[in-house]
């Protein structure tokens, strides 16, 4: 490297101090004055590849310019002088090999997120200017993996952040939505449980689907074991399937199937839960439930959910 070398000549250069023919206190004091002017680049150096630096990790920058005081009396041996600025001089050079190392590290690595946000971005750089004429900084999450482990932080601090727009704030229920919802009254009767799920009938009949998918799950969570509990899943999974979301009904009429298939309302939520399986166009799911609908409750298949038994089977076609 261009920095060793120089070092080298410089320490043959001052190895001739050691010649008895020149004063030894005054080619010490000469060489001492190189070598301060020396370290004063390293520190205008480092300076210069970590700007701000401070106190704590650089020492104050001082005048060179002011001349040197000349040793007064003459060390006892030139040799100790001449092995301490060799050893000082190894450290200048080592310190600038870790500068040139580093840089190049970091040039580096802003090359290859460079790249990388160049084809994110189909070849369109504009945005990559940007952000690092904004000075942007990004996350350690938004990193590429080739700035991890050493060098990471100096290449972090000149990376670019890809910017995420954030999905508009979904709007609120207008003031004569809440006014509707308000206009429903909760029953207040000596049965606290049927009143809830009362509530979230109206609710569901009015059509306010949200607030009555709200109220029903409270019901369920808060009374599971009420004689209600059934009316309650299977009216909950409608009010999903009402409102166009299947994917969240069809697991509110099997919880109520399952729970106990001789209860009020397990029946209609099989049934229902082969509707949920037809919007999804899940054939194979619609035809088992109405299979096992037509053979556990046959009474029913040909009474009251005979019109929707007959209404979902023609609706797919089971083997």
């Amino acid at each position: 490297m261009k920095f060793r070398h120089s070092g080298a000549i410089m320490g043959a250069t001052l190895l001739g101090l050691m010649v008895p023919f020149a004063p030894a206190a005054a080619q010490d004091a000469s060489a001492e004055a190189r070598v301060r002017k020396l370290e004063a680049e390293v520190r205008a150096l480092q300076r210069r590849v970590f700007p701000g630096g401070d106190g704590r990790f650089f020492e104050p920058q001082i005048d060179n310019s002011a001349p040197v005081n000349t040793v007064s009396q003459q060390p006892a041996t030139s040799t100790t002088a001449v092995t301490d600025i060799l050893a000082r001089l190894d450290a200048m050079e080592d310190s600038l090999q870790r500068l040139t190392g580093q840089v190049e590290q970091n040039s580096n690595a802003v090359a290859r997120l460079t790249t990388r946000l160049t084809a994110l971005d189909g070849g369109d750089t504009s945005r990559v200017g940007a952000a690092n004429a904004a000075g942007t900084t990004p996350s350690p999450e938004n990193l590429a993996p080739e700035q991890s482990g050493e060098g990471g932080a100096a290449a972090r601090s000149q990376a670019v952040e890809i910017a995420t727009p954030k999905p508009p704030a979904a709007p609120g229920p207008s003031a004569a939505r809440i006014a509707a919802v308000q206009a429903i009254t909760k029953p207040q009767t000596d049965d606290a449980a049927d009143d809830e799920y009362s509530y979230g009938f109206r609710l569901w009949e009015a059509k306010f689907y949200p607030e009555a998918q709200q109220q029903l799950a409270l019901f369920v969570d808060k009374y599971p074991n009420h004689w209600r509990a059934t009316y309650g899943r299977n009216l909950l999974g409608r009010a999903y399937l009402d409102a166009g979301n299947a994917r969240d009904a069809a697991p509110w009429f099997l919880r109520n199937y399952q729970a106990d298939r001789n209860a009020a309302r397990a029946a209609d939520s099989l049934l229902y839960l082969a509707e949920a399986m037809i919007a999804l166009k899940d054939t194979d799911r619609a035809c088992i439930a109405l299979a096992e609908f037509g053979e556990t409750y046959p009474a029913l298949a040909a009474g009251r959910l005979q019109d929707q038994y007959e209404a979902n089977r023609r609706k797919v076609k089971c083997n």
